[in-house]
């Protein structure tokens, strides 16, 4: 009984990462890390990293990205406050929408659940539509559906110009 509480429980999540300020290489790596130390969360896997164009504001410096997939008994409020603190620890300060950042946390999937809030929309706004997290997160859930697609119905219909693969794993930059 209690495994099968522990299953309903669990949440499979994705969560994307980017940085483009201030050694935006070392932060990424240092999130991936630091996802281990989130409580009842696990680090289950973590994309290759990807240098990428700036989308929205075009004018400023490539963007480090990834994704890790965790499995999580949290929230999704709860995996979001840890997000932004995480974002926090970082140095993260939010001047203006799309521009440069330190890091940015999206909580691009939570389980197959649909959220809107005032502060949280999953699946994320551009998870069917961006590269940058589309890429990354088909390496490391190639199988994965997201709103009744398969992710390679997504990836063919974006524009994959502008993404780098940097390495296969964090630990080898």
């Amino acid at each position: 009984e209690h495994n099968i509480l522990m299953r309903i429980l669990v949440q499979e999540v994705y969560v994307g990462l980017g940085s483009n300020q201030d050694s935006p290489l070392n932060h990424v790596q240092r999130a991936i890390g630091e996802f281990k130390r989130i409580k009842d969360t696990t680090l289950v896997a973590a994309s290759s990293l990807y240098q990428t164009k700036a989308w929205g504001i075009v004018s400023q410096d490539d963007f480090i990205n990834a994704v890790v997939k965790l499995k999580t008994m949290l929230s999704a409020n709860e995996l979001f406050d840890a997000l932004m603190a995480m974002e926090q620890a970082h140095g993260r300060a939010r001047k203006e929408k799309w521009g440069p950042r330190t890091l940015d946390c999206d909580l691009l999937l939570y389980g197959q659940h649909q959220i809107s809030s005032e502060i949280l929309t999953v699946p994320h706004p551009g998870v069917t539509s961006r590269a940058t997290v589309l890429i990354p997160l088909a390496e490391i859930a190639p199988t994965l559906v997201i709103l009744d697609q398969p992710i390679s119905y997504y990836l063919q219909l974006c524009d994959k110009s502008g993404v780098k693969k940097l390495s296969s794993s964090p630990e080898e930059n």
